[in-house]
């Protein structure tokens, strides 16, 4: 028996822009390819048109909508993805006048997020994100969804069958709201049994693609899927890490960014998100070779301020120094640290970066523990970090960093 392999064909994508001068526009269609080819679309052209402001029947002009439909017949394309936010009415005679299917930037992103959740959490996140994005654009989907329209004959059952789909919707939002809070108030207990523990975290925040999960691979051997994809990894992962001064904290990945990330998508990653806000200390993780860099860092910084992070202590790591020729030109947001998270370049100064910016509960010290108190010995071996120990006549000599509070109940051993 002969086994055919089947590959899997990629479908045909034309990008389309309006530039209004509000935003980069290549830059923007740029990182809208890099998405395509993410959810799997082989881009074959892109369409960029200069407007005041979007048309709104179509978004686009007529005339360079004739340009695309007649593109598109030619070179048999399946899809037209947009690089905004297309209104339900604009996505329907789109789709009418050209005969293709379309999709916007926002549907794009959904359903490359729909594909990396892997987590519970991270699948119920999107499954709500595509449900308020989908529930005001019912009556926009065609006559394959809906039979609801205007006048005689039209009436009746149509409208039942959309207002039927709603509710279902509406239903199945409320229910993953409840479910969502329940993982909320999870991750909240977390959050409170780690601050009662005494263990600081660290969020690790940046754009996507910027080696987020290599930087936390690289310090912490966590295993976490690490490709040169947008959207990589969806889910947040958390592991603990070992600073130099012998505190451990706790270090969370986070979901990577885009320019203009749907607020769908931001409400329903809040609970996610919220890490950086509860975070003791923020890395903004960000891809030194890319030229979009100093842009890069600016998105970060405005979503971390609309998360309400101002005043914390945020280190601005330069990944992926190792592929710039002239590190000097790089653009710098509050406390830099150069790094290659690949090849473990600079690991030891971000890690003393980190210490440096945690609110100290450390001391250094030195004490003579009486023989008979070994107990109390035992407890700074387990819990501290001791650097010189030596019997002595008078008792145990131990040269140590520990913890503020261990040292105040234990003060009348301290000789330094």
């Amino acid at each position: 028996m002969d086994l055919i392999e089947f590959e899997e064909k990629k479908e045909k994508a034309v990008l389309v822009c309006v530039d209004m001068g509000l935003y980069d526009a290549e830059s923007s269609l740029d990182e809208l390819e890099e998405l395509a080819k993410t959810a799997g679309a082989e881009v074959v052209a892109r369409v960029t048109q200069k407007r005041d402001k979007p048309d709104s029947a179509y978004y686009i002009g007529t005339g360079r909508l004739d340009e695309l439909k007649t593109f598109c017949e030619e070179n048999e394309c399946d899809l037209i993805i947009f690089d905004s936010e297309l209104t339900p009415s604009q996505l329907r005679n789109v789709e009418d006048y050209t005969d293709v299917r379309v999709v916007d930037r926002t549907t794009l992103i959904l359903d490359i997020f729909a594909g990396r959740a892997r987590t519970n959490e991270g699948k119920l996140q999107v499954e709500l994100a595509q449900l308020k994005y989908s529930l005001p654009r019912l009556s926009g989907k065609g006559i394959q969804l809906s039979r609801l329209g205007g006048g005689i004959g039209t009436r009746g059952p149509g409208e039942t069958k959309l207002e039927s789909d709603r509710r279902h919707i509406r239903r199945r939002i409320a229910s993953l709201t409840a479910e969502l809070e329940k993982v909320e108030n999870r991750r909240n207990d977390l959050r409170k049994r780690r601050k009662k523990d005494g263990i600081p975290t660290v969020a690790i925040v940046g754009y996507t693609n910027a080696g987020k999960s290599t930087l936390m691979n690289a310090l912490t051997e966590a295993g976490v899927l690490a490709e040169d994809k947008l959207f990589a990894t969806l889910d947040p992962t958390a592991r603990g890490l070992d600073l130099p001064d012998g505190r451990r904290v706790m270090l969370v990945d986070t979901v990577g960014l885009v320019r203009r990330l749907p607020h769908h998508l931001v409400e329903a990653f809040k609970s996610t998100l919220e890490e950086a806000v509860v975070a003791d200390v923020i890395l903004n993780v960000c891809d030194a070779s890319s030229d979009e860099c100093a842009e890069h860092l600016r998105v970060t910084d405005e979503l971390l301020q609309s998360l309400g992070c101002m005043g914390k202590p945020i280190v601005s790591v330069m990944n992926k120094c190792d592929k710039v020729d002239n590190i000097y030109d790089l653009p710098t947001i509050g406390k830099v640290v150069l790094i290659s998270a690949l090849k473990k370049q600079g690991l030891d100064k971000l890690l003393e970066a980190i210490t440096a910016e945690l609110e100290p509960t450390r001391r250094k010290a030195e004490l003579l523990i009486p023989y008979n108190a070994g107990d109390v010995a035992a407890k700074f071996r387990k819990d501290g970090v001791v650097e010189a120990e030596e019997y002595r006549a008078d008792g145990l000599y131990l040269k140590l960093i520990a913890d503020i509070y261990m040292l105040d109940r234990y003060k009348e051993y301290i000789i330094t």
